[in-house]
């Protein structure tokens, strides 16, 4: 196995199991009743939301090290917009997602009660909204991996 080969398969690996969470989160969430279910599913997301950072800190760092060792990637349409897209749903993170989930940490460190209520779901559906946004962007990113179709 090449250097190269290695770099590709830590690349493919890292995208199975960073990005293949990520596509899980809002379910994970979306199916609690009550308080204790929903805080329990958003510790089980956060636990998940790390395997989501490793896996795409490697598929950054494997795709620009594949770059470097093959320059001409850098003028293959599919990378460069591949590479875009996958930087913009980087900067979703800080930007927009956790604007968005800043105050559904709030509600549930202080709400009281069982019955999860209204506000959550209002705030929910923003956050929610962004990472569909988002998810689609990373569905773009492996299309254009696989078929590399410019």
């Amino acid at each position: 196995m090449t250097f190269y080969e290695f770099l590709v398969f830590v690349h493919i690996f890292s995208a199975i199991l960073g990005m293949g969470p990520g596509f899980f989160m809002i379910f994970t969430v979306s199916k609690a009743t009550t308080m204790t279910e929903l805080r329990h599913a958003y510790l089980i997301r956060n636990k998940l939301h790390v395997f989501v950072m490793v896996g795409g800190t490697l598929l950054l760092i494997t795709g620009l090290w594949m770059g470097y060792l093959n320059p001409y990637m850098f003028k293959q349409g599919w990378y460069i917009i591949s590479l875009s897209l996958f930087l913009v749903a980087l900067a979703f993170g800080p930007l927009l997602l956790a604007p968005r989930s800043k105050p559904i940490k709030e509600l549930l460190q202080n709400y009281q009660g069982e019955q999860i209520p209204d506000k959550y779901y209002i705030l929910s559906k923003k956050l929610f909204f962004v990472e569909r946004l988002e998810n689609i962007i990373f569905l773009i990113v492996i299309a254009l991996m696989i078929l590399k179709p410019f």
